[in-house]
């Protein structure tokens, strides 16, 4: 397994990782004026045009320097599945050449893109199949840019909301995760709203707390997915060092000084592991006096993982005793199931059809 922490470091600056400040402060350094900095940005960012020659009467000190002074990553499709539910998961590649997946999710009037923000992942959740291969490095901010770019080039439609929660831990790549933040949510940059965009953590209490402290323009959601310290750090070994009552504290914390934020607490429920109605009730006693939405996930089973997904009854039951404690607690059925949408299924599809041919 390759462990390198960051990205192929390129020789040039790349516009797709620079905020709307930088532009500005590129154009004041070539001597053109600030005006052609938000030119680019609309250009780029919100037009989701790619091609800087498309830019009609630049200077031509800009237009020489945006040739010459800047390097321009493309994403390839190496693979593209459409599910019965309108699911559509996309293999994207790198300019490495290395390959991860985004997910774009319909609803109604609007559509949802799931992030990458690392190539592999080296939490080691026991569930989930993007463990399994290992952390090869970190995405750039300009990388996690061109999921959005690229998905909307093949899509034809621009997501209203963001989730990142992709392949990867994003606060194991806080630095580039909050650049990225800071250009997607900038009104100058991509203008998505702060309140449509959801960091997905494991539990990094230290990167939670750096989080709150940089003000980071997102919601925060926590996969909790057990109820005691002994099944969480089975299925979850990063509670060994951040264990439950640690987390919680952090959630809290994170509640507070969020104004009253609630927090989104992801539950997967694995059969005869977490599910049971003792666990919902411990559920509602660790989450008691939060402000929070549970979003309950029935197990999406994958071959070559023991872990089973919960009768519909059990989960029904499950999520009446969080009702029933006044929890609002949803039920969130996994998506694209036919097409192998969960987190690192694709990948994994094709590389194994690599080998073998």
């Amino acid at each position: 397994m390759s462990t390198t922490a960051n990205s192929t470091t390129n020789p040039k600056p790349t516009i797709f990782g620079m905020s709307p400040a930088e532009l500005a402060q590129m154009c004041a350094h070539i001597g053109v004026k600030p005006m052609h900095a938000e030119r680019l940005s609309a250009h780029f960012f919100r037009r989701g045009n790619l091609d800087p020659a498309a830019i009609a009467d630049l200077p031509e000190a800009l237009r020489r320097h945006l040739a010459t002074g800047l390097d321009w990553p493309q994403t390839r499709l190496v693979a593209d599945r459409l599910a019965e539910d309108g699911t559509r998961k996309l293999l994207l590649a790198m300019p490495d050449d290395r390959e991860v997946e985004t997910v774009l999710i319909p609803a109604a009037g609007r559509l949802t893109q799931c992030i990458s923000t690392q190539v592999g992942c080296a939490v080691g959740c026991t569930f989930c199949l993007t463990a399994t291969a290992g952390l090869t490095r970190n995405l750039t901010a300009a990388e996690m840019v061109l999921q959005i770019l690229g998905a909307e080039r093949i899509a034809g439609m621009r997501p209203r909301n963001l989730v990142l929660m992709g392949m990867g831990e994003p606060l194991h790549n806080y630095d580039e995760v909050a650049r990225f933040l800071a250009i997607v949510t900038d009104p100058k940059g991509m203008a998505f709203s702060p309140n449509r965009v959801t960091l997905s953590t494991a539990g990094l209490v230290p990167a939670i707390r750096r989080l709150l402290e940089d003000d980071l323009p997102c919601n925060l959601a926590v996969s909790l997915n057990a109820t005691t310290d002994a099944v969480r750090s089975q299925i979850m070994p990063i509670n060994r060092k951040y264990p439950l009552a640690e987390l919680l504290e952090t959630i809290r914390d994170y509640v507070r000084m969020r104004g009253g934020k609630r927090v989104l607490i992801e539950y997967v429920m694995l059969a005869g592991i977490n599910d049971s109605l003792a666990d919902a009730e411990r559920l509602c006693a660790l989450l008691a006096g939060i402000d929070s939405t549970v979003n309950l996930l029935p197990f999406n089973e994958f071959p070559g993982n023991p872990y089973k997904r919960p009768s519909d009854a059990q989960v029904s039951a499950f999520r009446q005793v969080l009702v029933d404690h006044s929890l609002v607690a949803v039920v969130r059925e996994s998506r694209g199931r036919d097409i192998s949408a969960a987190c690192g299924q694709l990948r994994t599809e094709v590389m194994q059809r690599r080998r073998s041919a």
